[in-house]
């Protein structure tokens, strides 16, 4: 019985090597597709449904485009400066007024009342007055009397002492006698200074009074002048020449101190109320100059208020017309103005789009030479004016670029044109 050959197995690397060859070729394929492949998103465009335009070197005009709404130059609020009734008015809104007009008539009876009793007062202090003068001449006239008859009484009483002091010396009368006689004339005549001073200190003080009255009856008419001039409150005129702008009370309404009646326009000139995006807020400064646009006519205006609130993404100035106004401009009138920002200079250009939008500047779609593809590019965009975008970094003259909206564009690497 013959023996059975036993079979050797090949090793592993033998039965399997097509696998492994085969294997090695797909991962090399795939490593080459991860490592050399191009994985730039690409997307076929149609030519005439982008817009594409020219990268020119030309001089930047620094400017924006607003719109200024007429205004007055000024306008001058009239408040009730005294309560009271509206009685009549006599002009109406629109109304041009000059300096002074009657626009409306108030009443005010407590005025009236206070203004009366206030004049009964000043009449009670002059006659006080008048009594203070007449005592005060009576008074001095009384004094005066009384010291004439006492200045007598004084030099019959030194007569009496001399005459005692004689006939004392010579022995005919006796001390006594002389002793009396002396100190009824020392008596009268302390009484006599005593009676001089009492009448100086008399009139002194009612002088006093006097004056006092009298500055005080002056304070009175100041007062009473001051509230007739609130009496001619009451007829609220025209503080200036203008337009009657607005005229809130009727007649009949009862107004409170500080009611807004209306408004006046003063007309002498003009100016534009301009809002502004806030983009430009730290490039707008006053005396910035711009060209008005109105029917036939340019003219120019400068910034003279910058107002700081930032309200809707927009801040508002007014301009002043620097030369002659426009003929026939009316107030809420509106103009295109070229408000100029800075110097103009050379620069790279390029034509605004609404690629901006989705880019914001950043980068742009650069069509190659052969016009048959357009590839990402990074820029640096500066300064902008409502025609142009200025290219600090990024294109070159004579290249050309597509301007048009990215909004299906923004994933995409190149533009493949048809």
């Amino acid at each position: 019985m013959g023996m059975d050959k036993q079979v050797r197995k090949k090793p592993w690397v033998q039965r399997n090597v097509w696998h492994l060859i085969v294997g090695t070729i797909i991962g090399g394929f795939i490593l080459y597709l991860m490592v050399f492949a191009n994985h730039s998103t690409k997307l076929g465009v149609e030519i005439d449904k982008i817009k594409i335009e020219e990268v020119t070197q030309d001089l930047f005009l620094d400017y924006i485009a607003v719109i200024g709404t007429v205004e007055p130059i000024q306008t001058i609020y009239l408040d009730a400066i005294i309560g009271g009734k509206v009685e009549d008015i006599y002009i109406v809104e629109g109304t041009n007024v000059k300096k002074g007009d009657i626009i409306m008539q108030l009443s005010n009876d407590n005025l009236v009342l206070e203004i009366s009793n206030n004049e009964a007062q000043v009449e009670r202090a002059i006659n006080d007055l008048e009594v203070m003068r007449v005592n005060l001449q009576n008074q001095n006239i009384n004094s005066a009397t009384r010291l004439n008859n006492l200045y007598y009484d004084i030099l019959k009483l030194k007569r009496l002492f001399d005459r005692n002091k004689e006939l004392f010396e010579k022995g005919h009368v006796p001390k006594e006698e002389l002793d009396i006689s002396r100190e009824n004339y020392e008596r009268n005549y302390k009484e006599y200074e005593l009676l001089q001073e009492k009448a100086k200190q008399d009139s002194i003080f009612m002088s006093q009074r006097i004056v006092s009255s009298e500055k005080s009856i002056a304070r009175m008419n100041t007062n009473q002048d001051l509230t007739r001039m609130r009496l001619e409150k009451l007829f609220v005129k025209a503080p200036v020449n203008g337009e009657l702008a607005t005229l809130n009370p009727k007649i009949g309404e009862v107004l409170n101190y500080g009611t807004r009646i209306g408004s006046i326009n003063v007309l002498d000139s003009y100016k534009l109320r301009v809002e502004i995006d806030e983009h430009y807020i730290s490039r707008v400064i006053r005396g910035l100059k711009g060209d008005c646009t109105f029917p036939n006519t340019i003219c120019v205006a400068e910034i003279t208020k910058i107002y700081p609130e930032v309200a809707g993404g927009r801040f508002a100035v007014d301009m002043e017309f620097t030369k002659e106004i426009p003929m026939e401009i009316r107030i809420g009138q509106t103009s295109r103005i070229r408000l100029e920002l800075g110097e103009s200079k050379q620069a790279i250009l390029i034509p605004r789009g609404n690629f901006y939008h989705s880019t914001g500047g950043q980068w742009i779609f650069v069509v190659d030479e052969s016009g048959k593809y357009a590839t990402k590019r990074e820029i640096h965009i500066g300064r902008q004016n409502p025609q142009y975008y200025e290219v600090l970094d990024g294109l070159e003259e004579g290249e050309k670029v597509v301007t048009s909206s990215y909004d299906n564009f923004v994933e995409i690497d190149k533009l493949m044109l048809k």
